[in-house]
């Protein structure tokens, strides 16, 4: 009914003043002021050179009539105040069957969210997994809004981690392909390589020199698909493909598309961009200084200053502030294989990959993944052209993202630049109090901090599996005190969802560019802003309804209304108006790429139902068409919380 009132406004706006404009709608100081209040007019007045109060005025008494919309009043110097119809309100939320998302159009344009992307060289971490919740919620979000949602994994097989994991294992370990091909099949291969990738930098410390040479024969031999290290790479990088895959899917997050960067190098992806950003001059061959025998993409004028580039990945620690796209040696930087890549998501490049399935793709999933052997008839179209891309990325690439867009607008696709969305976020660090639960020994200086950053490369951080299990391990033992009558399976099957509930939601409650600082009694809460304390209010309205199933709400619906007015009538409506909002969070969400405006959502709602349960006798009362009511009011929340929590992800178990 909102998202229809917005709509009906702009047109009506359109038709009479000939102007186009995106209509904002907010929520009155007091319920006495309207349901929702916009400030559209104080636009329109700028652009008419009219009193915004006179506009308002012209609007309230010509807009036709819209379905659940009462009335209209001019409030202020020229708000445009709503008054819906409850009645109607009321109506349309219990009609609505279904939880699930808006009909998929088939003829939208494609949006392409790519998310986790985890080089594949040790197992996945904390910071990891937000990066991937977040990508699986907007896609979710934005696959209920109606959008054509392709997700993809971008896998970087060829780059310089997988490179620094094979040294270890060749001239460290001293092992041969045979071995590492033995090694890659067993459980906990991924934690091994963690550790490994941990020492390498202690061995390029060594020697420094003979570390940057010894990197850079091995990246190339990668790049170019020969010899015994491009074998142990892949070996490596398939292994670490396949457990990144079971772990998210411990948090019921999947993938349409592995797109690999060896195929973006050996099906000559990066060969075409390469031509044309050199037949555009959007890149130039450096002849002298530290940059002599590079190619590199100049500055742009107002572009990022050097202090930008200080945390950029480490890859390309040593030349991003010059926009380096292809070394001296002969290698491409990640910018480069991203541009071909970005320029693909367009259909861009004149080019397509071949696909197949993912051979250790997570039990019950067909994943998909490019590759260079023949093409699989039966793969989906991945190669149809987006029309917008989020490329979920950690704040600190900003700047190598920024270089990306250069160079789409570069060779003059600036309508592709301005759709590469950067859907960024800071880190994920830890708690001193939960960094000591987890083993890491910490100085008396960290333990005063607020949060303790992770590094992957020096082996210190949170593994996602560690994450998870702990999560599930606490829980568990919580379900076993309270339902002691359950199999062990369903305990098990609980304490799950519920840790899954508890995760999600705190990865997701922060807004993109907070720092998040984990802990683990925080999250696993049954009180305040958690996942459980909104999973135990669908618990509670579950039990509520089992009780009193005999009551038949639908009855209440053609009285309902008169249990919407008055004193006791504004609680009950408020409770109502909240349950309506999910479509408007939602579209909240995507117009500023925040989810955490439908995780906030999903807290309102549990918290406003947990005032209403206190405060009403549902079950016990006495007036027949009243109780009939409330159990109506309970099941459009219960449908309306379990919707969103669907939307970040999170499940209601049965019983908590």
């Amino acid at each position: 009914m909102i998202k229809r009132l917005r709509e009906s406004l702009a047109a009506h706006i359109k038709e009479k003043y000939g102007v186009e404009i995106s209509v904002a709608l907010e929520k009155p100081p007091k319920l006495e002021m309207g349901e929702a209040a916009s400030p559209v007019c104080f636009e329109l007045a700028k652009r008419l050179k009219r009193a915004p109060r006179q506009i308002a005025q012209e609007i309230a008494t010509g807009l036709p009539a819209i379905p659940g919309v009462a009335r209209l009043e001019v409030a202020g110097a020229g708000y445009l105040n709503v008054f819906l119809d409850r009645g109607t309100f009321w109506q349309s939320l219990f009609d609505s069957k279904s939880a699930a998302g808006q009909a998929k159009d088939a003829a939208a344009h494609k949006v392409i969210v790519e998310h986790t992307s985890i080089n594949p060289n040790k197992a996945a971490h904390i910071g990891h997994l937000r990066n991937a919740v977040l990508g699986d919620t907007i896609a979710r979000i934005l696959r209920n809004a109606g959008e054509r949602v392709q997700v993809q994994n971008y896998i970087d097989n060829t780059g310089v981690q997988v490179a620094d994991v094979v040294i270890g294992f060749q001239h460290m370990e001293k092992k041969s392909v045979a071995d590492v091909r033995t090694m890659a099949a067993q459980p906990g291969f991924d934690y091994l390589c963690w550790d490994l990738y941990a020492r390498v930098t202690q061995f390029y410390e060594q020697d420094k020199a003979q570390g940057a040479a010894l990197r850079g024969a091995t990246l190339r031999a990668i790049e170019e698909g020969h010899g015994e290290a491009a074998e142990m790479g892949t070996i490596i990088a398939d292994a670490i493909v396949g457990f990144h895959l079971r772990t998210m899917k411990r948090l019921t997050i999947s993938y349409e598309l592995l797109a690999r960067e060896s195929e973006i190098l050996h099906l000559k992806f990066w060969d075409a961009a390469f031509a044309k950003l050199k037949e555009a001059g959007a890149i130039q061959l450096a002849t002298t200084g530290k940059m002599a025998g590079c190619w590199i993409m100049p500055a742009e004028k107002d572009g990022v200053t050097r202090e930008d580039t200080e945390s950029a990945q480490h890859e390309e620690e040593e030349n991003t502030q010059d926009k380096i796209i292809v070394r001296s040696n002969g290698t491409v930087t990640y910018v480069g294989k991203d541009i071909a890549y970005q320029l693909w998501k367009f259909g861009l490049l004149g080019k397509d990959f071949n696909y197949k399935r993912w051979p250790d793709s997570p039990a019950g999933e067909t994943v998909w993944t490019t590759t260079t052997d023949a093409d699989d008839p039966a793969a989906p179209h991945f190669g149809e052209p987006a029309s917008r891309v989020y490329n979920v990325i950690d704040t600190r690439q900003s700047y190598l993202q920024d270089v990306v867009a250069q160079g789409l607008r570069g060779l003059g696709h600036a309508e592709a630049a301005a759709n590469s969305i950067h859907f960024s976020y800071d880190i994920v660090a830890l708690t001193p109090r939960c960094a000591s639960e987890l083993g890491h020994q910490l100085s008396r200086e960290d333990a005063k901090k607020p949060y303790v950053e992770v590094s992957g490369r020096k082996g210190l951080g949170v593994k996602a599996d560690d994450l998870i299990t702990k999560l599930e391990e606490a829980t568990l033992a919580e379900v076993q005190k309270r339902h002691a009558e359950m199999t062990e399976d369903e305990q098990k099957a609980t304490a799950h969802t519920i840790a899954v509930g508890a995760l999600r939601f705190f990865l997701l409650k922060f807004t993109r560019t907070t720092i998040i600082a984990f802990d683990f009694e925080d999250a696993l809460s049954f009180e305040g802003e958690t996942g459980p304390y909104c999973q135990y209010a669908v618990v509670r309205i579950r039990g509520i309804r089992r009780k009193g199933a005999e009551a038949e709400p639908g009855k209440a619906t053609a009285q309902a209304a008169k249990f919407l007015v008055g004193p006791e009538g504004a609680g009950l409506w408020e409770l109502l108006l909240q349950a309506g909002m999910l479509d408007y969070a939602s579209d909240a969400a995507i117009g500023a790429q925040e989810p955490a405006f439908v995780a906030k959502y999903a807290f309102q709602l549990a918290q406003a139902f947990n005032n209403f349960y206190h405060k009403h006798h549902i079950l016990s009362e006495q007036d027949v068409e009243k109780r009939a009511f409330l159990l109506g009011l309970t099941e459009i929340v219960e449908r309306q919380l379990v919707k969103a929590l669907s939307l970040l992800g999170i499940e209601a178990p049965e019983r908590m």
